[in-house]
């Protein structure tokens, strides 16, 4: 692989089959069309190639064929030509698992599309929109390049940006998705632009700060348009004849990394960013076979080409670690080996407890990332999976289909560069329980050990000393709150989504009821583990005042461990001290949700009725049997309710 041509052609991605346009063709009348168009989505297709799969894509939603990809209308409004993006994108967003419809708004009005009302963008009712603004549409000018001249320019250009940015907030409730600005390649002073005030390079640079600031703790997300330009060359990126010609913002040779980007951050903000990286061993994290070169044998060594080139692989797993991405090993090997140069050699940066589950085996890799994600609790799609054999990459795409499997160039010293490139740990947040993510799935792992030891399951609950926490929604849990929310697909019964300033008003009605619950045990703190909204509604056979469920969602790390009893159990008590009659839920049927089928009935919930799309409705009278409770309780935040003694231990 050429490394200058690693972000414009895509290279983590295999190259498309030689019959793409012919698949492209038939994919209407495709028996499975959602696996087709994910398939033919995962490879590294140039802008020609995009278009074609877009155009297949639209025809099968004219036709009104079942894609199983997560629905997301967004808008798109900004500065130049933008008409050559709208089909990237859709492509691209296929990739991420997201059946994207674009809302594109007229050609340079974003400032009248963003402050009206009823402007096409505004009433279009998008989940997000991206501001895609090109910085010779700001005011930056300078005349004569004084301090307080620059000041002004860069004032008045941030002032635009905030109108817009707040006009969609305000009028349409989207999520904008704020792009910040290259610089231009031509200076006029050299290396003393950057520093002369007035400057357009200066004043890029402030105003791009004020940016980040400015989106910093809200809603919004930022598009890092200039960090992808200077990647790959503020003069590649900025083509000028494209843009006298066609007022194209940035070369069209760069459209499918720039929409892929995009799609990343649509994916993040829909939960669906991969959480766990499994590494294979062997020429992966070391140069050579650790079974055959032995300990002394294997390549990895500061001062050494090679050596260093995998030291960088193993720098960047753990940076990823420390940012909340679960690390985890699949390797044919026997057991003891593939451990031995965690242990003993002195220059791995990477340790054995630096890893949720160590698989070593003479099983296949499919096989063993099935077992790594049931050991987790996590979906096949959080994983994505690193090895530098061909051979092993093509199986496990062919049979995991839902699992990243980045391509590789024969270069070690490339391969932590190309994992980077992929993006495939996109974020939009990060908290502290991030920060704790990967210790939390390995006192997991602990605990699942644990569980094959005890002799039932109630000595082995009794054994975690598990502490459970109640609180009601406040300024402290909002980001993680919104992030499970968006995140959590499996243990979710309606897998409605909530931007982070809906959780905020929804805090804010005081008919509302809100729980987030955090989980203790003897191995470590679980952090947030479950999150509850409900509302009051309204039964025509029912005369007495209703909570309808319209979220509930638990972490699937902590399945099997009673929480779901213990929060209805929470849920009734509030009910009844408020004088609710009874609970409606609502199970609403997804791909990815069959797991909380029968959650309701389960818990003792009578079937109500079926509704649209396969929905299912059950009730359950507040005056009924209560949980028993299985661990201690906590509770803060809730001044106003004095639980009865007798409720609580009944």
């Amino acid at each position: 692989m050429d490394e200058r041509l690693l972000y414009e052609e895509l290279a983590w991605l295999p190259a498309p089959p030689a019959d793409f346009a012919a698949r492209c063709g038939k994919l209407i009348y495709h028996d499975n069309p959602t696996r087709e168009v994910r398939d033919l989505a995962g490879h590294a297709l140039d802008e020609s190639r995009l278009n074609r799969l877009a155009s297949a894509i639209l025809q099968l939603v004219s036709a009104k064929r079942d894609l199983s990809l997560t629905p997301f209308r967004l808008g798109v409004i900004g500065s130049g030509t933008l008409d050559l993006l709208v089909p990237a994108l859709v492509a691209s967003a296929a990739r991420h698992g997201l059946a994207l419809e674009c809302v594109k708004g007229h050609y340079e009005q974003f400032l009248q599309e963003a402050v009206s009302a009823t402007s096409y963008i505004n009433v279009a009712k998008c989940d997000a929109v991206l501001i895609a603004l090109d910085y010779r549409s700001l005011p930056l000018e300078a005349k004569s390049g004084g301090v307080e001249e620059g000041g002004e320019g860069i004032a008045a250009a941030f002032q635009l940006v905030e109108t817009i940015r707040a006009g969609i907030r305000n009028h349409s409730g989207a999520v904008a998705i704020m792009q910040n600005f290259p610089s231009p390649p031509e200076s006029l002073l050299g290396s003393f632009d950057r520093l002369l005030p007035g400057s357009t390079r200066a004043s890029i640079q402030e105003l791009n700060h004020l940016i980040a600031e400015s989106v910093r703790g809200t809603s919004d997300v930022l598009l890092d348009t200039a960090s992808i330009a200077e990647t790959v060359g503020n003069a590649a990126w900025y083509s000028p004849s494209q843009w006298n010609m066609a007022k194209l913002p940035f070369s069209n040779a760069f459209i499918p990394l720039y929409a892929d980007h995009v799609a990343r951050l649509l994916a993040a903000l829909r939960g669906k960013s991969r959480r766990c990286l499994i590494l294979d061993l062997d020429n992966t994290l070391w140069g050579g076979v650790i079974g055959d070169d032995g300990l002394e044998g294997i390549k990895l060594a500061q001062g050494d080409a090679v050596g260093e080139a995998y030291l960088t692989v193993q720098r960047l797993a753990l940076g990823l670690r420390d940012r909340g991405v679960i690390l985890a090993v699949s390797s044919k090997n026997d057991d003891e080996v593939a451990r031995t140069p965690f242990r003993k050699h002195p220059e791995m940066l990477l340790r054995e407890e630096h890893f949720a589950v160590f698989q070593a085996n003479w099983n296949d890799k499919a096989s063993n990332i099935k077992a790594i994600a049931n050991e987790l609790s996590l979906g096949l799609e959080s994983m994505v999976f690193l090895d530098d054999n061909p051979v092993e990459r093509n199986l496990v795409r062919r049979e995991l289909p839902q699992v990243a499997v980045p391509e590789l160039p024969d270069d070690p010293a490339l391969f932590a560069r190309t994992l980077a490139a992929a993006g495939y740990f996109e974020a939009i947040t990060f908290s502290a329980e991030d920060a704790q993510r990967a210790g939390l799935y390995a006192d997991n792992a602990r605990r699942v050990a644990l569980q094959k030891q005890a002799i039932d399951l109630d000595s082995y609950l009794e054994s975690l000393e598990m502490e459970i926490t109640f609180q009601p929604f406040d300024q402290v849990g909002h980001a993680r709150i919104t992030q499970l929310i968006n995140k959590s697909n499996q243990f979710n019964l309606t897998t409605r989504r909530y931007t982070e300033a809906e959780v905020i008003a929804v805090e804010q009605k005081a008919e509302y009821f809100t729980l987030q619950v955090r989980l203790k045990d003897r191995f470590g703190d679980n952090g947030m583990v479950s999150v509850v909204i409900c509302r009051p509604s309204k039964l025509d056979s029912i005369s007495e005042p209703v909570w309808y469920i319209d979220t509930w969602l638990m972490s699937c790390r902590v399945l099997g461990r009673r929480v779901e009893d213990m929060v209805l159990r929470e849920i009734l008590m509030h009910a009844r001290a408020a004088g609710v009659g009874y609970l409606l839920g609502r199970y609403c049927p997804t791909e990815r949700n069959a797991m909380v089928r029968d959650h309701y009935p389960n818990l003792g919930f009578t079937f109500l009725q079926t509704g649209e799309n396969g929905d299912s409705d059950w009730l359950y009278s507040v005056q009924s049997g209560m949980p028993k409770s299985s661990m201690v309780v906590r509770r803060h935040g809730f001044d106003s309710l004095a639980v009865p003694l007798e409720m609580e231990f009944q």
